[in-house]
């Protein structure tokens, strides 16, 4: 059985971001690992000319490939990074070569799958692909975004977004879950997991996951902490009170509460409600399950009270939260590729 060739074309100029660049690649790479067969991704670093690209961070890329060399080729997944100026107030800007939209522009019609990766969403958005699309950018270039372009609607909470085809990502090292979220929608989330612990990175939510959440897993200084939190996780649905937590550790309620805050910087209580939220946003993004049940399984027990902790934390109600980040399951990964495997021969280098 032939292998389908997902070709991934990169864009690269002077000054692009060089994360932006390399983390997708990578997170491709490492899957190969992880499988038996050929995963069939093909990367190609493409820019106007085959002269070397200087970086943000001043490291030099090498193109595999112009602009030129792609013309009639079919692309699987396009990969825009962006690039910033900074002013002397420390003011960001996205920057947008408007040779590279065009360019940009012309490979958007031979793709079936469109990225951008932090402000790579400015040089989209220049395109005109993302007219009338749900995007997110890095949080500090959203307003000039959507002030620029006023047909895009712009989010700049989640860490991507995923509107039809087209995929925008916040930035920086968020360039990996949506790389990771790229993998799980061809080859699985079981896959895209394995991958995620060859990075020593937390795997997020195929969605929604926001720029600015608390984070649930962090380096714990003592083991100590870490079954704390694992007991926490295994049961939500508990009333945990301090006596009860600490009593799993066999310490007293003040040793509990102290090693909240030192360690975790926060106290038992609003842990807990922020696990039980993090818990609930996954329910309501990947299952079907109804408000009500999820509310249970979580530890807020009603409705009413799970709806108030969405509102106070997030703003909105727990079905408006559904409604705006929900992710159908796919029913054929790789439906879209059917009679997609293509002649490797004449390929760029």
């Amino acid at each position: 059985m032939s292998t389908i060739e997902r070709l991934v074309v990169v864009v690269v100029f002077d000054q692009v971001d060089l994360l932006d660049v390399t983390g997708p690649p990578e997170v491709f790479s490492l899957l190969q690992r992880e499988m038996d067969e050929p995963t069939g991704y093909r990367v190609v670093l493409t820019a106007q000319t085959m002269d070397p690209v200087t970086t943000s961070a001043g490291v030099r890329l090498l193109p595999d490939a112009t602009f030129d060399d792609l013309r009639g080729r079919s692309i699987d997944t396009l990969v825009v990074p962006g690039a910033v100026s900074v002013d002397e107030d420390r003011r960001v800007t996205a920057l947008v070569d408007p040779e590279i939209a065009a360019r940009v522009a012309e490979l958007v019609e031979r793709t079936r799958r469109v990225t951008s990766v932090c402000v790579g969403a400015h040089i989209l958005a220049a395109t005109g692909v993302l007219a009338g699309k749900r995007v997110t950018t890095h949080w500090s270039t959203a307003h000039q975004l959507a002030s620029e372009h006023p047909e895009v609607d712009v989010d700049a909470d989640p860490i991507f977004i995923r509107d039809g085809q087209v995929w925008t990502g916040a930035g920086i090292s968020s360039c990996l879950d949506l790389a990771l979220a790229l993998v799980a929608d061809d080859f699985g989330e079981v896959l895209a997991q394995k991958v995620a612990r060859q990075l020593v990175v937390y795997l997020k939510r195929p969605s929604g996951q926001s720029q600015f959440s608390v984070p649930l897993e962090p380096i714990s200084t003592t083991r100590r902490v870490d079954e704390l939190r694992h007991f926490i996780s295994g049961h939500l649905a508990d009333t945990l009170t301090v006596p009860e937590l600490a009593e799993s550790l066999h310490i007293s309620d003040r040793q509990l509460t102290r090693i909240f805050k030192k360690e975790l910087g926060m106290t038992p209580a609003a842990y807990v409600e922020a696990a039980r939220l993090e818990a609930a946003r996954n329910l309501l993004e990947t299952t079907a399950d109804t408000i009500a049940r999820v509310a249970k399984q979580t530890g807020f027990g009603t409705v009413d009270t799970l709806g108030r902790a969405f509102r106070r934390t997030l703003g909105v109600t727990p079905s408006e939260y559904r409604e705006r980040f929900r992710v159908e399951p796919a029913v054929d990964r790789n439906r879209a590729m059917t009679g997609a495997v293509r002649d490797r021969r004449g390929c760029p280098p």
